[in-house]
């Protein structure tokens, strides 16, 4: 149950209370029923992936951990410097949003009064002023987690069991209160809307009916709305804390996000069932729904349950984010000092400081539309590596599969070992059939072996750059290819044919049978399919976001190779192992030296 409540906290936060209220306005329209499945359905197909690894590496960090061990430290560095974004990012965006909640309670004075005194003047990237309350939340939460598992999670519990009541009173209130012309509105609805307002800014129109700005406001809709999905990674990211993690993962991200996916999906139709989407608020949706349909009382009720739910939302993104900076501390891939846990709570006390100093200068100057972007396409990416460690892992030899009992820091051992093994004669014995086209189809053997797991690498990452490329070309050509233009249409065809060429190889290649307590259903299909969803979503987001997503890779680069390659766990045992081996070959020649003078000298003393 704690690990169900933490997987609902951290992801039944802002999504439900804030971006519905956007993404219909803005996007979709009630349409946005229809985007929120879309986002649970790529969100199942990660939660799959990370209930696999969680079953595999139950241990703090664990979707680092997978990367580690699979794919190699480069790319383990990747995933968990952008896990990091998502959490820093996720811990600012839901400060702000409780900031905005209260600051509604109480008409607008506090956003008024920082606005006059505090103004900040770059639209689109800093907020309009600094969130000063934000900051102190997040500051607050920050000793609440320093002081142990044990007391946050209790604070989890009551603050979700509040937001999943009045989530119900929503759903209810919704079938009571609602009326399906809003989900019929025509343009006549919305000029008269436009005549009689008076106190509602009037959104954009679009073409009315229940999907306003098309299909690809839906799908636009969907990449955004994947922002409320973001939290259930956390179960995996805390499983070493958890009685039996093999089991108690798997089912607690699958329950957590069936939740989350049935709250989403009703708390948006009785929104917009409730008033016209034109006329939703940005911030406070539900409270000002409430007040529409002229229930008063209920939109303080309502406003309750968006600050609980917004607590347990950043507590849940605040939760995990000292543990994956922890586990790459103790690797050397960040600064070490970073790895220093409580010596009464035994709780990363300066991981958990700096991300939390980290994420309250973010929730202090950057606005939240940035943050949700930016948060969006590191989660995304990290949950793509996530998919690709499942597929390579499924088709290695049994020398690469883990024991479940092994410990963290056997992981890397195990990794280095096995390098080593490979490079050896008797491994390289094992398998000495060169790669040619025929091994691509038809493998010699029905066990994974070297070459066949080798192959799973090299397509997994032409299959990543494929994916990429047509989901390019659909979501900024998608209309001349449906008008038959003969040159998006032949790429499109040659993109698709190439993709079903590498889907068959990975399919034909043999796959490991190693016992796990979980396995995705389905391999390789279903993490291939997760891989294309999420790179999809990812291409839907703008340029801008990119640019600054580039910066953020550009300064983990940075530390990764002026100091984590240096200091990396693995590296330094590979140095000894290389400088043993030197010194070893040095006293062997020496023996060997000193065995031909003795020699020599014998020959001598018998010659005289």
């Amino acid at each position: 149950m704690d690990l169900i409540s933490l997987g609902v906290g951290s992801t039944l936060g802002a999504g439900v209370y804030i971006l519905a209220g956007d993404v219909a306005r803005e996007k979709a329209g009630p349409s946005i029923v229809v985007c929120f499945l879309i986002s649970a359905f790529a969100s199942i197909l990660a939660g799959l992936c990370y209930a696999e690894f969680g079953a595999r590496v139950p241990k703090t960090g664990s979707a680092y951990v997978y990367s580690y061990v699979s794919v190699g430290e480069i790319c383990a560095f990747i995933t968990g410097w952008n896990l990091i974004l998502s959490y820093v990012l996720g811990t600012a965006s839901v400060a702000r949003a409780w900031s905005a909640t209260f600051d509604s309670l109480v008409d607008d004075k506090v956003s008024i009064f920082f606005e006059k005194h505090l103004t900040m003047n770059l639209p689109g990237v800093l907020s309009r002023y600094p969130d000063i309350f934000a900051v102190i939340l997040i500051l607050l939460l920050t000793g609440l987690l320093a002081f142990g598992v044990s007391e946050s999670a209790l604070v989890n519990k009551i603050f979700t069991a509040v937001n999943l009541m009045v989530l119900c009173f929503v759903i209810i209130s919704g079938c009571l209160k609602g009326d399906i012309k809003n989900w019929k509105l025509t343009e006549t609805d919305y000029n008269e809307t436009m005549a009689n307002s008076t106190s509602h800014e009037i959104g954009r129109f679009g073409k009315g009916g229940f999907a306003p700005f098309g299909m690809y406001g839906v799908l636009t809709g969907a990449a955004t709305c994947f922002y409320a999905f973001v939290g259930f990674d956390c179960i995996a990211a805390t499983g070493e804390e958890a009685k039996n993690p093999q089991k108690s993962i798997p089912i607690s991200i699958i329950v957590s996000l069936m939740i989350c996916l049935v709250a989403y999906f009703g708390v948006s139709a009785a929104l917009t069932l409730m008033m016209p989407y034109y006329i939703l608020d940005n911030q406070s949706p539900l409270p000002e729904a409430f007040q529409y349909i002229g229930w008063e009382p209920a939109r303080y009720l309502v406003a309750l349950g968006s600050l609980c739910a917004l607590s347990t939302s950043l507590l849940g993104a605040m939760f995990p984010m000292p543990r994956i900076i922890y586990s790459m501390a103790m690797d050397g891939l960040l600064f070490r000092c970073l790895g220093k846990t409580h010596k009464t709570h035994k709780t990363p006390v300066h991981a958990t400081i700096a991300s939390g100093t980290i994420a309250a200068f973010m929730a202090m100057f950057f606005d939240m539309d940035v943050l949700i972007d930016l948060m969006s396409i590191g989660t995304l990416l990290a949950y793509s590596l996530v998919a690709i460690c499942v597929l390579i892992l499924r088709y290695q030899p049994d020398e690469f599969i883990l024991s479940d009992s092994y410990e963290m820091t056997s992981l890397k051992e195990n990794k280095s070992n096995l390098e080593t093994q490979i490079n050896s004669e008797d491994y390289q014995a094992e398998d000495k059939t060169s790669l040619n086209l025929k091994l691509l189809f038809y493998p010699q053997k029905n066990t994974p072996t070297n070459n066949s797991g080798l192959i799973i690498y090299i397509s997994a990452g032409i299959l990543s750059i494929l994916f990429a490329c047509i989901s390019i070309v659909i979501s900024n050509f998608y209309r001349d290819i449906l008008k038959g233009n003969a040159l998006w249409t032949t790429i499109f065809f040659t993109l698709s044919v190439l993709i079903a060429v590498i889907m068959i190889v990975i399919y034909k290649q043999p796959m490991n049978d190693a016992h796990l307590s979980f396995k995705v259903p389905f391999v390789p299909f279903l993490p291939i399919f997760s891989v294309f969803v999420n790179i999809y979503l990812m291409v839907m987001l703008d340029l801008e976001t990119w640019a600054m997503f580039g910066v953020w890779m550009f300064l983990g680069f940075l530390i990764y190779f002026i100091y984590g390659m240096h200091h990396s766990s693995v590296g330094l045992r590979h140095e000894k192992a290389a400088a043993e081996l030197v010194c070893q070959e040095k006293m062997d020649k020496m023996l060997e030296s000193n065995t031909l003078i003795g020699d020599e000298k014998f020959k001598e003393a018998e010659t005289t």
